[in-house]
């Protein structure tokens, strides 16, 4: 893993341009004042073959907080549908 992998940041969205998912896990982000890092896939194909390793998956946007996959936006924003995505940004933190 990378010194920019979910390891060392505490909350990371794996995105690529143009990915309506990855804009709307994004905007949920900074809605919640969540300090990322946000990580292109398409500009270094190293950072794609990290992501699957880690999460297993191959699509985007993939999001760990705290180190852990999360999954995508359909998971992130049903953390925060059932209010766990406050604490889990906090604990992570």
């Amino acid at each position: 893993m990378n010194a920019d992998g979910p390891s060392s940041s505490h909350v990371v969205i794996y995105s690529s341009p143009l990915c309506g998912y990855c804009e709307a896990a994004v905007r949920l982000l900074k809605m919640k004042e969540a300090v990322f890092l946000e990580i292109n896939v398409l500009q270094n194909p190293r950072s794609k073959e990290e992501m699957v390793k880690l999460s297993g998956r191959k699509t985007v946007p993939q999001i760990f907080i705290g180190g852990q996959p999360i999954g995508g936006y359909t998971e992130l924003n049903e953390l925060e549908m059932t209010g766990k995505l406050s604490s889990l940004l906090v604990e992570a933190s």
